[in-house]
């Protein structure tokens, strides 16, 4: 399956119906989700970063377009090549020696323009350079990593890195558009894939929340406090508006996901409104205003730790000195 523009002629791609999503869609965080080396564009702009943590000097150096992670300090040394960057603004590393995978100790963080722990890495103490290469990660985990930022890395259950393209292509998403194109060139008739903009708010909720964690695995996982903030189909589960059956609260009615999320509050002041601004609904309009809603009903939250601020989708009305609720 292929999203290029420039096909040869008379071979039909998902671009040839749906020129702007395979235009903008490569382009964006999910689209790119890996780095390999060649591409990775933090670590090009950031030829030598340094950290020490625990008694340990942590170096990623580039040479000849290979980035290196550099673990030094008691015991020795531990140097690897960095093949997988995880993320496009705030960078986490999968390191791969002796036949295991690690997660990187620290990660790269733009506020700070440099290296920091990783969020969820910060009561480790490591006691051998190994230790503090990073967290070491099972094959279920790897598998769920490579398969959230990746395309065709895990087929049959199985891990295949040769096999896989970094960032989602249309078929990571939209099931059955790899024998939908076949058919449009020619092949065996297939089905029209789903459109997933018909899908209701739970069911946006769970399909989204494959990656991006649904109530239920935050719940599973428990993981309670602000650390969840990344999750935001859970958060959204618990907001008061949030209805199962409603269209106006699912994911991709304030985010069209083959582009990067708008970042100005104001700009989903509309989507707000659809349910509060509408007369005979049994959602109240706000007393306050209708600009700029999401900037007191969605607060941005500050992972400990993590140099970075999540907007809360648990949308509410946040009143001064609350704790973090859930």
């Amino acid at each position: 399956m292929s999203l290029a523009l420039g096909a040869p002629a008379g071979k039909f791609t998902c671009a040839s119906c749906h020129a702007v999503e395979a235009r903008t869609e490569p382009k964006t965080a999910m689209g790119i989700g890996i780095e390999l080396p060649a591409d990775q564009e933090i670590l090009k702009a950031h030829p030598k970063l340094s950290y020490t943590a625990n008694g340990y000097s942590y170096v990623i150096e580039r040479h000849g377009g290979v980035s290196t992670y550099t673990v030094s300090g008691p015991g020795g040394a531990v140097s690897v090549p960095i093949r997988y960057a995880f993320g496009v603004r705030m960078q986490t590393y999968v390191l791969e020696t002796g036949g295991k995978f690690y997660e990187s100790l620290v990660s790269y963080y733009p506020p700070i323009g440099g290296l920091a722990i990783t969020m969820g890495s910060e009561r480790i103490q490591p006691k051998t350079p190994l230790e503090a290469l990073g967290r070491p990660v099972g094959m279920e985990e790897v598998e769920a990593c490579f398969g959230c930022h990746s395309t065709g890395a895990v087929a049959g259950g199985k891990l295949d890195l040769s096999a896989m393209r970094p960032g989602l292509e249309c078929e990571h998403c939209h099931e059955g558009a790899a024998a939908h194109e076949a058919a449009m060139n020619g092949g065996p008739a297939a089905a029209m894939p789903k459109k997933l903009g018909e899908l209701k708010a739970e069911d946006m909720s769970e399909f989204c929340g494959q990656c991006h964690r649904t109530w239920a695995t935050v719940l599973r996982m428990r993981v309670f406090g602000p650390l969840n903030v990344r999750f935001q189909p859970y958060r959204l589960a618990n907001s008061k508006c949030f209805l199962g059956d409603d269209k106006r609260i699912a994911c991709t009615a304030c985010h069209d996901p083959h582009e990067d999320p708008v970042r100005e509050t104001a700009a989903y002041d509309s989507k707000c409104l659809a349910c509060h601004g509408t007369a005979g609904t049994r959602f109240r309009k706000c007393p306050v205003g209708t600009r700029d809603c999401a900037s007191c009903h969605m607060p941005k939250v500050e992972l400990p730790g993590g140099h970075v601020k999540f907007t809360d989708h648990m949308i509410r009305v946040v009143r001064a000195g609350e704790g973090y609720p859930f």
